[in-house]
């Protein structure tokens, strides 16, 4: 056959050709469609256990590295499912990592799951009305991410198995994030050296992804701790050597150097030992800071600065300091690939339907805190979010500084070791004050059980086109590799020598937990906590209901 007929025959078969080959890709994206539906209905089936997961969760309300009755109620669930749990992961007794499937890809996904210090709050009751005054309770929703994650993993499980696909799930829970406390450590300690892509939840008001550096300042928390010697107050004082004269001048070094700070800066403390009884001169004292910005290299001379001022305050004193590093994160960075794939399923999915009564507490709450805008639930989807501006930008003097910024999270430090997403989902109420009472008022009502529901929709049909479609995973390393990763280099914050410092938080929970114990969550007898608890959704006082339920007057013809 010569090269002229080889060529037209090839030409008269090329439609045929074509076609064929449409036909072959046409199934596979209806297969994987097929599997996003056959999800968001299964999700659906399962809004019960969401609810019963959030529930349980914020009726347990503990605080960072004591998290154990969460730590029992969430490993038992995924034990009964199949899963193969480590425990007591990376010296934390708390911490697990809970495994399912084989081969690649392999997806951590993971949620926070402790609570905020004398946050304990009612759940839909728009007012001030602690379960236990003085209590903790879940004031940032921590409750609600394990059970978005727990239903997206079991829904996306049964249609691997259903299906015969391969890759492997890894859940894991953010312990102690509060503080700051875990995730580096995790990193340190090499449980993410396997994982192609990490998806995270956290809880937020709108279903949103961004990519990117989005703001995050970095942060060391470390506790300087003085030493002096003690002595009579006031019948030999002069052979006492304060310690906590030492925090309290350490604390007006730092104040009086804050204002030669660059701008980008986010610094605060506590003194969390400022002795015994104010007739003994305190021979130890201590103070708790974190020290917040916007690179390594900055968070490093902020912490070195501090260093310097617990110098001068022992010198002053006479008495000796030690520190001791209690948690880390780095500023975040988050991937590209991974996020527009994750919002064009945010689109699909998009906000829930909010009720009168879900609108009428978020209005009302939003009222009590004097939020800036008191619209109530968010009705319009985010777009999806874009790294800030990271150019320096020059000031008066000569200074070049970045943008202005904010809070930290660990999950930084997870986002430099593998390609990394936060998906955040509604189930909280806009314009709260952040790490407050109020933050838990919708945490087990209505808008947090939604809230879950369509963020795992939209966390499960994401790790369907990851675990179907190679060429996410391959984008995602790619652009780790190409871009986040090509000029900055992960260092960690906390060496080999530091260990997460679980003893912090015991003594709170040893005083509160006898006292939550006989309001934790029963569901063999209530539907919700809300029903546990008697509480009419909403709960307002008069005075709210009056001024939100007010009917429009009449106009007379």
């Amino acid at each position: 056959m010569n090269y002229r007929i080889k060529s037209l025959l090839l030409f008269c078969l090329m439609p045929a050709i074509l076609l064929a080959q449409a036909k072959k890709a046409k199934p596979a994206v209806d297969k994987v469609e097929r599997l996003k539906q056959e999800a968001m209905a299964a999700i659906d089936q399962r809004k019960d256990q969401a609810q019963q997961i959030n529930d349980m969760l914020f009726s347990f309300a503990e605080l960072g590295f004591q998290e154990v009755e969460s730590f029992k109620y969430l490993t038992s669930i995924l034990e009964k499912e199949g899963f193969t749990v480590q425990k007591g992961i990376a010296g934390m007794p708390t911490a697990w990592i809970a495994t399912w499937g084989s081969g690649k890809p392999v997806i951590a996904i993971g949620s926070d799951v402790d609570c905020i210090p004398k946050a304990s709050q009612k759940p839909g009751v728009a007012y001030k009305d602690p379960i236990v005054e003085g209590a903790p309770g879940h004031g940032e929703g921590h409750n609600s991410g394990q059970a978005l994650n727990i239903v997206a993993a079991l829904t996306v499980k049964q249609l691997m198995e259903k299906n015969k696909m391969s890759g492997t799930l890894m859940l894991w829970p953010g312990v102690a994030e509060e503080l700051l406390g875990a995730k580096a450590f995790y990193v340190r300690d090499g449980y993410f050296k396997d994982v192609d892509a990490c998806i995270f939840t956290h809880v937020a008001d709108n279903l949103s992804v961004s990519y990117g550096d989005v703001g995050y300042n970095g942060m060391i928390s470390v506790k300087f701790t003085f030493e002096g010697q003690a002595a009579h107050a006031a019948g030999a004082p002069w052979r006492g050597r304060s310690a906590l004269d030492a925090v309290e001048l350490m604390n007006i070094g730092w104040n009086y150097r804050r204002e030669h700070l660059e701008l980008t800066q986010r610094s605060h403390y506590v003194i969390a030992d400022g002795g015994d009884q104010p007739n003994v001169v305190p021979s130890k004292a201590s103070v708790w800071y974190y020290f917040r910005e916007r690179s390594y290299p900055k968070i490093k001379a902020l912490f070195e600065k501090g260093i310097k001022i617990a110098e001068g305050a022992a010198l002053m004193t006479d008495t000796k300091f030690t520190y001791e590093i209690l948690g880390s994160a780095w500023p975040g960075h988050f991937n590209k690939p991974i996020a527009s794939t994750m919002y064009e399923n945010i689109k699909r999915v998009g906000l829930p339907t909010w009720s009168p009564e879900d609108q009428l507490l978020a209005k009302a709450t939003q009222k009590e805190l004097q939020s800036p805008k008191r619209e109530g639930l968010a009705i319009k989807l985010d777009t999806i979010g874009t790294p800030i501006p990271t150019g320096p930008t020059l000031m008066m003097g000569g200074q070049s500084m970045v943008p202005l910024t904010g809070g930290s999270d660990d999950i930084s430090d997870i986002s430099w070791a593998v390609p990394t997403v936060v998906l955040l989902y509604p189930s909280n109420i806009p314009g709260l004050p952040g790490h407050h009472w109020s933050d838990a008022i919708s945490m087990a009502t209505p808008i947090a059980h939604k809230g879950v529901v369509a963020g795992a929709k939209a966390e499960a049909m994401t790790l369907l086109d990851m675990l179907m479609k190679p060429e996410i995973i391959q984008q995602a390393k790619a652009y780790y590799t190409d871009e986040q990763t090509k000029e900055t280099k992960y260092q960690p914050l906390i060496s080999s020598k530091e260990i997460p410092a679980i003893y912090l938080n015991q003594k709170i929970m040893a005083e509160f937990k006898p006292k939550l114990e006989k309001y934790y969550y029963d569901p063999s007898k209530y539907k919700s906590y809300l029903e546990q608890l008697g509480i009419k959704y909403p709960t307002l006082r008069d005075d709210q209901r009056a001024e939100f339920e007010k009917k429009p007057e009449s106009k007379g013809k």
